[in-house]
């Protein structure tokens, strides 16, 4: 899904005291990797990489999800990346040509035969490799049972993600004192904030039975409803259900009137979804769900380590809903999604709702609920955050405080949270930073 966030998102980091990332100031990177299918405009871009599309999969059932949260009271909204993003409706897909356009097949395969570029693939990073001043020089990979030694002439650049990225600076010897000393792990530069402020949106599903049989299902009727699917995708150019993103309408709403703006996004699916989709035993069931999730969580997690190897997983502590406001607004994204479910025409065809049930009403048991069922929605971010306090890991051009020629460039260096799908920012800092760069070595 292409989603930007809102507005306000980006004037907080700026607000924060990281110069140059106000909304006006990231936009003309957000236009530039874009090339949106509907047209330039003053919030849109043409010819970039990154190929942005309405979808070629819209099953009846969502039309009748988005007429439903409208006589919930929900406005309709046909870009949540224009001037304003409240409301419900279709979601926009990086897709080109019905398939999936990812930030590789935008930026990197259309390059591979460049000469200054080398892709390895199969390859673990160890650690960088740092100097006695604190220089980052280069960075070992291992391969199979290989290892192997890459040295930079510049800079070197983390991009390992949320989890990753300040697991890989801890091995490298650059961390929080106290959590490198526990693994045996020499220090050569403190920094508090490495693996600290960890953000994701929580996220919450209510689920129903529902009659209609065109939806995602592993029944006879849908086997024949998928068929048909198939003969569109590779009759009518790529169209139909083949292309899905699955959640193709959602939205952004208030959890309550007097707010300022949305604090909750929904996502759509035609589907009895459970655990992530990996309980199988569910889709045996016509159904339908709507996801909440909650855009700017109070709750703060952290990534640490379970040892000093490369190979071991970091140690990922979510801590989602710890906080008390989280709770209760999650507890009303619960309320708000069954508002919608409760509304003509998605009404007219559910049947018994299989989560939270029908014997989850109170705020107490909405709670429990959330506590058991609520989970991540893979949108982690702020574990190497930007900025200039006691927790802040890189500057506002991305390099990591008191070490050189290293930067970090993914979504862990977010102060916090953009209220959306994080995959088109995290692009845009990339851009952005790419930029900084060129113009150093000019």
């Amino acid at each position: 899904l292409y989603i930007r966030g809102q507005k306000e998102d980006y004037d907080h980091w700026a607000a924060l005291g990281n110069e140059g990332w106000s909304f006006d100031e990231v936009l003309p990177y957000f236009k530039s990797t874009q090339h949106q299918e509907r047209g330039e405009s003053d919030l849109h871009g043409v010819n970039g990489p990154l190929n942005v599309a309405d979808s070629r999969s819209k099953p009846p059932v969502h039309d009748d999800f988005i007429l439903s949260a409208q006589q919930a009271g929900f406005p309709i909204n046909d870009d949540f990346n224009g001037h304003n993003q409240e409301g419900v409706g279709y979601y926009q897909v990086t897709q080109i040509n019905g398939q999936r356009c990812s930030a590789a097949k935008a930026f990197l395969t259309p390059n591979l035969n460049r000469t200054n570029l080398t892709v390895i693939t199969d390859a673990q990073v160890q650690k960088l490799l740092i100097d006695e001043n604190k220089t980052v020089t280069g960075v070992t990979y291992k391969t199979k049972n290989k290892c192997h030694n890459i040295f930079a002439k510049k800079e070197v650049l983390l991009s390992a993600g949320a989890f990753n990225s300040p697991q890989l600076l801890m091995l490298s010897v650059v961390g929080p004192k106290e959590e490198l000393a526990a693994h045996n792990i020499p220090l050569i530069h403190e920094l508090s904030g490495v693996g600290q402020n960890l953000q994701d949106h929580p996220d919450s599903v209510v689920v129903t039975h529902h009659k209609r049989d065109d939806l995602l299902a592993i029944r006879p009727k849908a086997a024949w409803w998928f068929l048909k699917q198939a003969l569109k995708y590779f009759q009518q150019k790529r169209s139909g259900s083949l292309t899905s993103a699955v959640a193709e309408s959602g939205g952004f709403i208030k959890s309550r009137p007097n707010l300022s703006r949305p604090d909750l996004q929904l996502h759509f699916i035609p589907a009895v979804f459970d655990d992530h989709g990996r309980d199988i035993k569910m889709f045996f069931n016509y159904g339908v769900s709507i996801h909440t999730c909650l855009l700017r969580p109070k709750s703060r997690g952290s990534v640490t380590l379970f040892g000093n190897k490369a190979s071991l997983h970091p140690k990922i502590t979510l801590n989602l809903l710890s906080h008390e406001d989280d709770k209760k607004d999650m507890i009303q994204a619960v309320k708000v999604a069954r508002s919608i479910l409760a509304q003509a025409p998605l009404s007219d065809n559910n049947g018994q709702e299989i989560f939270p049930g029908d014997n989850t009403q109170s705020d107490e048991e909405i709670l429990a609920f959330l506590k058991s069922k609520a989970n991540t929605i893979y949108h982690p971010v702020g574990t190497c955050k930007m900025g200039n306090d006691g927790l802040a890991v890189v500057d506002n051009h991305l390099k990591v405080h008191g070490i050189k020629q290293l930067r970090v460039i993914d979504a862990s260096i977010m102060p916090t949270l953009i209220s959306g799908n994080t995959n088109a920012p995290t692009i845009m800092i990339a851009a952005k930073i790419a930029d900084v760069i060129l113009a150093q070595y000019k």
